[in-house]
């Protein structure tokens, strides 16, 4: 972008003195940013020509006063043109600094990407999750390994990151990180919010995102079927662990909730719905948004089986949940016992909700994207195109079946 700058001298009447005198002012306008500095002079405003900009007449003290307002301009254009040539970008804030003489301030990156971490790790519990901590925390370290890969430097001026800077980051977590496609576009991700940081605070006039192009690849999402719930619900578990395990992982099939969303369910979460029926009224933590999900008959007879349990009323939850990680741990092996060779994991619970438990039998798209707490709808509808794959498995059963017994109309219409 074309840095378009103006200089305007001003008597500013509102600092008129005792003796009548206004000090000149030195306005300057860079793309519509204004600074205002002192001249240092003072003048009769009866003798300031506002439309010249300079003080009226040929008088010695005239002379004198625009002759210091010519250096003036001068040292601003200076001041400009030596900014142009370090290539350090034009702004309000260089300019004067560089006017001044005072020290110019460069922003650097690590210090600025350090800092938006710290304020995620102190709003952690009421604005983020842990899990976004932790992303970004990755997506820091990468930053510095790729600095130090590509320049073999600790840190970097945020005026010298370009579109090129975007692409190497790229390629570096694609072939050294060997990061997948939507990895790689999320730590991508991460960092163009530190760049829109930079932009928000004027400390950035250009966005080296501008003609920067990435996109997530469609990943299969994996989900039970109606066979394999079944064989879960089924199976008697010996061990008190797995039972608990189990009980929770359906609980979040026949909800929808996420792992994180069933941790924090209490039970003032649950109450009459529009129905007069009991339903979960509930947000989801990741997204913020309202999700309202009519409590089935198996949903309540695990509430009914854990509202009396010590833990929970202890830490004020519906549900005994262990963390994610000893939760994924032990779905692999209900897994194994229950002859499931998908990869078990909780969040599949999520995606059989939406497919297997609803989308499957009826249940309208508008409905179920109310319930797992989408912003759009468009996100439900990945759901819905994994249903293509049922539909395609189901029709092969009855292409099977009208194979082995044909109906004996076709004869009749060839």
């Amino acid at each position: 972008m074309k840095t378009k700058v103006s200089i305007l001298f001003y008597a500013k009447r509102a600092k008129a003195s005792v003796n009548g005198l206004v000090p000149i002012y030195t306005r300057i306008t860079i793309n519509g940013k204004r600074i205002e500095l002192s001249s240092n002079r003072f003048v009769e405003l009866s003798k300031w020509s506002t439309e010249a900009g300079k003080m009226k007449g040929n008088l010695e003290e005239a002379r004198s006063i625009n002759n210091h307002l010519d250096l003036l301009k001068i040292q601003i254009i200076d001041s400009q043109m030596e900014l142009i040539h370090k290539k350090i970008p034009v702004t309000t804030e260089t300019l004067k600094s560089k006017i001044l003489g005072t020290e110019e301030r460069q922003r650097m990156l690590i210090p600025i990407f350090q800092d938006h971490n710290k304020k995620i790790k102190e709003l952690l519990g009421i604005e983020y999750a842990l899990g976004t901590y932790e992303r970004y925390q990755t997506s820091l370290k990468h930053t510095k390994d790729f600095l130090n890969w590509k320049y073999n430097i600790s840190d970097l001026e945020i005026s010298k990151i370009d579109h090129a800077f975007i692409t190497d980051y790229e390629f570096y977590l694609r072939s050294v990180r060997k990061c997948a496609n939507n990895t790689a576009v999320k730590y991508i991700k991460n960092f163009n919010k530190i760049i829109k940081l930079c932009i928000a605070n004027d400390w950035l006039d250009k966005n080296p995102f501008a003609n920067y192009k990435s996109k997530v690849k469609e990943v299969e999402r994996i989900y039970l079927s109606e066979g394999e719930i079944q064989n879960i619900i089924n199976k008697d578990f010996k061990n008190e662990r797995l039972s608990l395990v189990r009980d929770i992982f359906l609980f979040s099939c026949f909800t929808g909730l996420a792992y994180i969303d069933v941790k924090n369910l209490t039970k003032s979460h649950i109450s009459f719905g529009i129905d007069g029926e009991k339903w979960i009224f509930t947000h989801r933590q990741k997204t913020e948004t309202a999700s309202k999900i009519p409590i089935l008959p198996i949903t309540q007879m695990i509430i009914d089986k854990y509202k009396d349990n010590t833990e929970c009323d202890i830490k004020n939850t519906l549900l005994p949940i262990l963390s994610n990680q000893k939760m994924n741990e032990y779905l692999k092996e209900i897994a194994g016992v229950c002859e499931i060779e998908k990869q078990l994991t909780f969040h599949i619970a999520r995606h059989t909700f939406a497919t297997t438990v609803t989308l499957t039998n009826g249940v309208p798209i508008e409905s179920v994207s109310k319930m797992l707490g989408h912003k759009n709808l468009q996100t439900t509808q990945h759901y819905a195109k994994v249903l293509d794959k049922k539909v395609s498995e189901d029709m092969k059963i009855l292409r099977d079946k009208f194979s082995l017994n044909p109906i004996q109309q076709v004869k009749k219409i060839t």
